[in-house]
């Protein structure tokens, strides 16, 4: 689709990379690293102060406490720290669990690890989508070894509730299954929201893998900076995988990032007033063009019904879309794996410059 974008010169509202500046100060401590030399191989487990910046940032903000020297890992992007986790955990023909839906990530990595991904769908109420229990205690089988959490959700953006959190880790520990989570977008929860992991909920930390990333917290996406918090035992697993896949990588970024971090919430805060008033703009400009906009609690996507315009299919839709309006969007479907999926959403990214966000609003109403 951005290829498309490119193609037709449309307004890409498609894939979500930011045009949003990163924190001058950060950019000048990468600067100042590269410049002193840090260029070379970093330590296979990351960096030691930022492997601290993280457990404090844990520590912090939301009471888990992770011993910096064997239960932080850093990682080249959370992409590989999600594939090493299931290449670690998973055997052949063992199962993953996730919500669909599902980041297209998630059953790549469960392929690699030659498990099979069973996708449990969020369930669609009102203008959010909301967690389906009878349907996720279903997909237990004896085979399950990972229930893999997204949350803030993408694509949907939706907010896992301590109550949804409660079932999920109930049912967890009662089938000894082991948890990855991925927070990438822990730090851009709007309004009244509050994100919290599952692993410091009673019974998780031990079981529970957390996965997060610099990317999307401070717009640097290319810089490919993640981390995984959890157990020794686990963590050593992981790592044992990422040996063979990166090794190590980012070295002035680590260093930079290390300072950075301690800081994050002052930068955050100023982020996610950005993202809310094109979250806002964009979801208003939806509604006045008939594309019933979903609700989005975080992250930097809008879901959006495109039945109004006559589609049924979102795939279609997305092709015709930059020729009828000049804007691309993504369709959901693409990141749908349960055969009954609805298949009328499409996703539209916010992370943009308002001046983009108004130019496809301006296109999608002159088009409606």
């Amino acid at each position: 689709m951005t290829e498309l974008a490119r193609r037709t010169g449309a307004v890409n509202l498609g894939q979500g990379v930011p045009e949003l500046p990163s924190p001058p100060g950060l950019l000048e401590e990468v600067a100042g690293a590269v410049r002193a030399g840090s260029n070379q191989y970093p330590p296979a487990a990351g960096f030691p102060a930022l492997r601290e910046a993280v457990a404090g940032h844990q520590r912090r903000r939301y009471g888990l406490e992770y011993r910096p020297q064997d239960e932080v890992l850093v990682t080249t992007g959370a992409t590989e720290a999600l594939a090493s986790a299931l290449l670690a955990l998973c055997d052949p023909g063992d199962e993953v669990i996730a919500f669909d839906p599902v980041y297209d990530a998630y059953p790549a990595g469960a392929r690699f690890a030659g498990a099979r991904l069973v996708p449990v769908p969020l369930a669609e109420d009102g203008d959010g989508f909301v967690l389906d229990a009878d349907a996720l205690r279903a997909a237990v089988t004896p085979r399950t070894r990972v229930l893999l959490l997204n949350t803030p959700h993408n694509p949907t953006g939706k907010v896992f509730t301590e109550a949804e959190l409660a079932v999920v880790a109930g049912l967890c520990v009662e089938h000894g299954l082991t948890v990855v989570t991925d927070e990438v977008y822990e730090h851009l929860v709007y309004d009244e929201g509050v994100h919290r992991p599952l692993a410091a909920l009673p019974g998780m930390r031990e079981r529970t893998l957390v996965i997060s990333s610099a990317g999307k917290t401070f717009n640097v996406t290319g810089w490919k900076v993640g981390w995984v918090c959890g157990p020794a035992p686990l963590v050593a697993a992981v790592a044992a995988a990422k040996q063979f896949l990166t090794y190590a990588s980012g070295t002035p970024y680590q260093e930079a990032l290390a300072r950075a971090l301690g800081g994050v919430e002052a930068w955050a805060a100023e982020l996610r007033g950005t993202l809310r008033r094109n979250r806002d703009l964009l979801s208003e400009g939806l509604s006045r063009a008939g594309l019933r906009p979903l609700r989005a609690e975080a992250g930097y996507f809008l879901q959006a019904d495109v039945r109004a315009w006559g589609y049924t299919d979102g795939v279609r839709f997305c092709r015709e879309l930059p020729l009828r309006a000049g804007v691309v969007a993504i369709p959901t479907s693409a990141f749908q794996l349960y055969p009954d999926a609805p298949s009328h959403f499409v996703r539209f990214s916010f992370c943009k410059r308002e001046e983009s966000v108004l130019a496809a609003v301006e296109k999608l109403l002159k088009a409606a």
